[in-house]
C-alpha cells in the first residue's frame, strides 16, 4: 500500500535560498523508500528552472518568486512525494511535466510547472495556452479535464489581470463541460515565475474505471458559491477512495457571504473569519484541525506571518507545519489566503 507524503518542507532561513533542496530531498525521500512526484519553491531564492549542478529535476518543478513583499521571508521548497508504487513520468514537448502512479484502480496524476509556449503573447493567450497544455498532458496519460480534482494558477501580477483570467478559465471549462461535474478545487494567487511567464500551473487528477473513486463538490457553509461572482472552482472538492476521503479546500480568504471583501485592509480580521471559515468547511465533512494534512498560507507581505502564529496561539489551535509563501491575492484589498488538505476515514 503506498503513501502519499504531501509536507516534506525544506526552508532557507532569513529569505536564504532552497535551489539544492530539490535534490537533497529526493535524496531524503530515497532514504525513506519514496520518490519525489513534484516539488513547488516559493521565495526569492527560487532559482531558474535548472536544480543547483546544471540538471534537471526528473520531476516538475515550480518555481515561483513570490510578490516581492516580505523579502525577509525563508525560501520554502514544497514536496510530494510516493511510496509502495511505481512512479511514471510525464512528458510534453521535451520536458517533464508530470508524474503518474497508481494504486489499485486508482490512477494519479500530479502536474506541475506548466507554463505557455510564448511568453511574449498577451497575457489571455498565455492563460488559454496553460490550459491547453493540461489538456494534452492529461490525454497523453489517459486522463481528460472532468479528472482534474484540484489546480493551482500563479499569476504575474494577477490585480492587473485576475477578471481576464477568470473569463478564459471560465470559456475553457464551459467548453470541456465541467461546470456539469465536479469543479476543480484551486488556488489562485499572485507570483512571479522564474520563468517570466504571465502565469504558471500545477494540478492534481485522478481516475478509477472500477467505479472505486468518488468526488463530490463541498460548499462552505459562510461564503456563497466562488461562481456566484464567476470565479470558476469549488471551495472545496471531497474525494471518496476505498480506504479514506481526501479533502481539497481551496484557497481561501475573509470573503462574505455576499462575495464581498470582508475586514478590508484589516490582517488580523481576515485571519480570524478565514480560519473560521475553513473550520465549517471541515466541521460540515466531519472533520476538524486535527485531520489536516497540508496547507500553505499565502501573506501579502510575509513579514507579517507571525500573526497566524498568534492566532494559533491564543486559540490553543495546534496546526501541522504550514508552509508560508509572499503572493498577492486575488483582490488588493485581501490580505490572506489559505489552502489546507485534510484526510479522514
Amino acid at each position: 500500500m503506498q503513501k502519499l507524503t504531501s509536507s516534506i518542507t525544506a526552508l532557507g532561513a532569513n529569505g536564504g535560498s532552497c535551489q539544492s533542496a530539490p535534490r537533497d530531498i529526493a535524496d531524503f525521500a530515497r532514504g525513506e523508500n519514496a520518490e519525489v512526484v513534484c516539488q513547488r519553491v516559493f521565495g526569492a531564492g527560487a532559482g531558474d528552472d535548472r536544480e543547483a549542478g546544471g540538471a534537471p529535476a526528473d520531476w516538475p518543478v515550480t518555481r515561483l518568486l513570490g510578490n516581492g513583499i516580505g523579502r525577509g521571508a525563508p525560501t520554502i521548497c514544497h514536496t510530494h512525494a510516493v511510496s509502495g508504487a511505481p512512479v511514471g513520468r510525464l512528458r510534453l514537448d521535451g520536458e517533464v511535466v508530470g508524474t503518474l502512479f497508481e494504486e489499485e484502480d486508482i490512477r494519479y496524476c500530479l502536474l506541475g510547472n506548466l507554463r505557455p509556449p510564448d511568453i511574449g503573447a498577451p497575457r489571455h493567450e498565455q492563460a488559454r495556452a496553460v490550459l491547453e497544455k493540461m489538456e494534452r498532458a492529461l490525454e497523453s496519460a489517459g486522463m481528460s479535464m472532468t479528472d482534474v480534482v484540484r489546480t493551482w494558477f500563479f499569476l504575474d501580477r494577477i490585480l492587473d489581470w485576475y477578471g481576464e483570467f477568470n473569463s478564459v478559465r471560465s470559456a475553457f471549462f464551459e467548453e470541456r463541460n465541467l461546470f456539469a461535474g465536479v469543479l476543480p478545487a484551486s488556488t489562485g494567487v499572485g507570483a512571479a515565475n522564474a520563468a517570466g511567464a504571465a502565469l504558471v500551473a500545477d494540478a492534481v487528477a485522478m481516475r478509477s474505471n472500477q467505479g472505486r473513486l468518488g468526488r463530490v463538490n463541498v460548499p462552505s457553509p459562510l461564503q456563497c458559491p466562488a461562481t456566484d461572482y464567476r470565479s470558476s472552482f469549488s471551495r472545496a472538492v471531497e474525494i471518496r477512495l476505498p480506504a479514506h476521503r481526501l479533502l481539497y479546500i481551496s484557497g481561501t480568504a475573509s470573503i462574505a457571504p455576499g462575495g464581498q471583501t470582508a475586514h478590508a485592509g484589516d490582517l488580523e480580521s481576515q485571519i480570524a473569519l478565514t480560519m473560521d471559515v475553513v473550520a465549517e468547511i471541515l466541521l460540515s465533512r466531519g472533520m476538524s484541525w486535527s485531520n489536516v494534512s497540508r496547507g500553505i498560507a499565502y501573506f501579502q507581505n510575509a513579514d507579517e506571518a507571525s500573526c497566524l502564529d498568534r492566532y494559533c496561539r491564543d486559540r490553543n489551535l495546534a496546526l501541522p507545519p504550514i508552509a508560508v509563501s509572499s503572493a498577492d491575492i486575488c483582490r488588493d484589498d485581501l490580505l490572506f489566503e489559505i489552502e489546507i488538505d485534510a484526510v479522514a476515514a
